[in-house]
C-alpha cells in the first residue's frame, strides 16, 4: 500500500508538471514572440525614419538612400540578431518590386513569401508584424523621392527585418527539468513519508484484527500521539471492539460456569437421592422422591429459560401489540401470585388505583403477564413481608408525555449501587443472596430479570431498577410502556416505597 500511495503521488506530481509545463512554455513562446515583433517593428521605424535624412544628403546624386539603408542593415544584422534584411518597394497596385535594379521580383529575407506582405496595406505607409512559422517579420513603410534617370521621384519603400526568436524550451527547458527533476526526488521523499504514515497505522491495525481473530483478545492497537484524527479513531474503534469482545467473552464464561454450577448441583441431589433409593439406604423413600421432583422441577425451570432467552435474543418470536388496561393486568399477576406467596408467609399486594379507574398501554397481554410474573418471582426470593404491584402514568401523564409505567417492589435488603446496573444481566440473580430465614423461597434460574429485559426492548420500552428504596433496603423493578394511542392514562398513583 505504501509503494501504492508513493507511485500515485509521483505520478499526479509528474501529470501536473507535464500539464503546468506545457501551458507554462506555450504562455511563454507567446509572449516570446510577441515582444520580438515589438522590437522588430521598433528597430524598423527607426530605420525608416532615417531614410528621408540619408534622400536629402545625396539629393545632389542619383543615389538610391536605400542602398545605404542595406549597406547599414548588413552592417548591424549581428548586433541587432537578424535573421534577415530587405529594403524593397511598392507600386500602387500593391506589388512588391526591387527599385535597384528594378524588376518585379523582390529579394525578400530567406523564409518569408511575398504573401505573407499585405502590399495595398504597405502602399498605405500601414507598419505590418507577423509570424510565418518560427520566423518573426517588420516591415515599416515611408515615402522616399530618389533620382532616378535624372529625375526625383517620390517611391514607397519598405523596410523588412526578420528575426527566428528561440523557443521557450531552449531558453527555459533546462532549468525546466532541473526544477521538475528536484520537485519529483521532494515528492517522493513526502510521499514515501506519508505513505508510511498512514500505511503504518492500517498494518498496526491489520496485525492486531488477525490476532483477535486468532483468539487473542488482549491485544490493542497502539495509539501514538500525533496520529492523525481518523486514523486515531479507527485505533480506538478496534480497541473498543476488541475491549467488548473481551468483556462478552469474560461474561459468556462466567455464565456457562454458572449454568454448569445450576445444573450440576440439581443433578447431584437427583443422583444421591435415586442412588440411596435404589440401595434402599433411605428410610423416607416419598421424601427422597419429592426432593428428585423438586430438583427436576428446577432442572426444567432452568433449561426452559434458557431455550426462552436463546428465542428472545434471536428474535425467533412474535408479538402481538395491542391496547391493555395495566390496572386489570397488575391487578390479576397479583392474585395469580397470593397462595404462593401466603405459603411463604408473604403477602403480594396490587396498590395500581381503584377498580373503577383504567391505564392503557400498547403490549403484548401474554407478554406482559410473563413480564410480571418474572418480577414477581423474583420480588419473593428477598422480600421480607411482602411484594407490591403497581401501574402509574409516564412522569408528563401519560400518551402525550413519557408512556405509563407498571412496577413491582420488595423489602429485601436491596441491591447496592455497584450491582445495579448489572441486575439483568444473565444470572444476576442467581449471584445474589435471598434471605435464608424463610425455607421454600422460588428458586429461579438466575434468567429471569434478562427475559424481562428481552421483552420489554422487543415492545419498544425500557426497563430498570431502583434500589434502595429506605434506609433498610427495597428495590423496585420499574418497566415503561409505549403508551397507548388516544387512551386515557389518569388515575392511578404514583409508585410508592415499600
Amino acid at each position: 500500500m505504501r509503494r501504492r500511495i508513493t507511485v500515485a503521488m509521483v505520478v499526479m506530481v509528474l501529470v501536473t508538471l507535464v500539464l503546468s509545463g506545457l501551458v507554462s512554455l506555450f504562455l511563454a513562446q507567446q509572449s516570446l514572440l510577441t515582444s520580438t515583433r515589438r522590437e522588430l517593428l521598433h528597430e524598423a521605424t527607426g530605420l525608416a525614419a532615417a531614410v528621408p535624412q540619408e534622400a536629402r544628403t545625396n539629393s545632389a546624386t542619383d543615389k538610391d538612400p536605400a542602398a545605404t539603408l542595406r549597406t547599414l542593415l548588413a552592417a548591424l544584422r549581428p548586433s541587432l540578431r537578424l535573421d534577415g534584411s530587405a529594403v524593397i518597394g511598392v507600386l500602387p497596385g500593391g506589388q512588391l518590386v526591387n527599385l535597384t535594379p528594378f524588376n518585379r521580383h523582390p529579394a525578400l529575407p530567406a523564409g518569408l513569401p511575398a504573401a505573407a506582405l499585405p502590399g495595398r496595406r504597405l502602399y498605405q505607409l500601414q507598419p505590418v508584424t507577423g509570424r510565418t512559422g518560427g520566423l518573426v517579420f517588420a516591415a515599416v513603410p515611408y515615402q522616399a523621392s530618389i533620382r532616378i534617370a535624372g529625375r526625383d521621384r517620390s517611391v514607397v519603400q519598405v523596410v523588412v527585418l526578420t528575426r527566428r526568436p528561440p523557443t521557450s524550451l531552449q531558453t527555459a527547458g533546462p532549468w525546466f527539468g532541473l526544477s521538475a527533476l528536484a520537485i519529483l526526488i521532494v515528492s517522493g521523499v513526502v510521499a514515501w513519508r506519508l505513505g508510511r504514515r498512514f500505511t503504518a497505522p492500517v498494518r498496526a491495525a491489520e496485525v492486531v484484527a488477525s490476532r483477535v481473530a486468532a483468539g487473542d483478545l488482549d491485544a490493542r492497537v497502539p495509539e501514538p500521539a500525533g496520529t492523525d484524527p481518523e486514523l486515531a479513531a479507527l485505533a480506538a474503534a478496534i480497541n473498543s471492539m476488541t475491549e467488548g469482545l473481551s468483556r462478552a467473552q469474560a461474561a459468556e464464561r462466567h455464565f456457562l460456569q454458572s449454568v454448569s454450577h445450576d445444573l450440576r448441583t440439581p443433578l447431584t441431589s437427583i443422583r444421591g437421592f435415586a442412588e440411596a433409593i435404589e440401595d434402599g439406604a433411605t428410610a423416607d423413600a416419598v421424601a427422597a422422591a419429592g426432593v428428585i421432583a423438586s430438583e427436576a422441577r428446577r432442572l426444567e425451570r432452568l433449561v426452559g429459560d434458557l431455550l426462552a432467552l436463546a428465542t428472545l435474543e434471536a428474535r425467533r418470536f412474535t408479538l402481538q401489540p395491542q391496547v391493555v388496561d395495566l390496572v386489570a393486568q397488575t391487578a390479576e399477576a397479583a392474585a395469580g401470585f397470593g397462595p404462593s406467596a401466603a405459603d411463604l408467609g408473604l403477602q403480594v399486594t396490587c396498590v395500581t388505583a381503584p377498580p373503577g379507574r383504567r391505564l392503557y398501554a400498547t403490549a403484548d397481554p401474554d407478554r406482559l403477564a410473563q413480564i410480571l410474573a418474572n418480577l414477581i418471582e423474583n420480588a419473593l426470593r428477598y422480600a421480607r413481608a411482602g411484594v407490591w404491584v403497581g401501574a402509574a402514568p409516564g412522569p408528563d401523564g401519560g400518551p402525550t408525555g413519557t408512556g405509563p409505567l407498571v412496577w413491582v417492589s420488595d423489602d429485601g435488603p436491596g441491591i447496592t449501587a455497584f450491582d445495579l446496573p448489572r441486575v439483568f444481566d444473565r444470572l444476576y440473580g442467581a449471584r445474589r443472596q435471598p434471605d435464608g430465614s424463610r425455607p421454600g423461597r422460588p428458586i429461579g434460574s438466575g434468567l429471569g430479570l434478562t427475559i424481562v429485559a428481552e421483552l420489554v426492548t422487543a415492545m419498544g420500552g425500557r426497563v430498570w431498577a431502583e434500589s434502595p428504596l429506605t434506609g433498610e433496603g427495597g428495590t423496585r423493578m420499574v418497566v415503561e410502556l409505549p403508551p397507548a394511542p388516544g387512551g386515557e392514562s389518569g388515575g392511578a398513583p404514583r409508585p410508592a416505597s415499600a
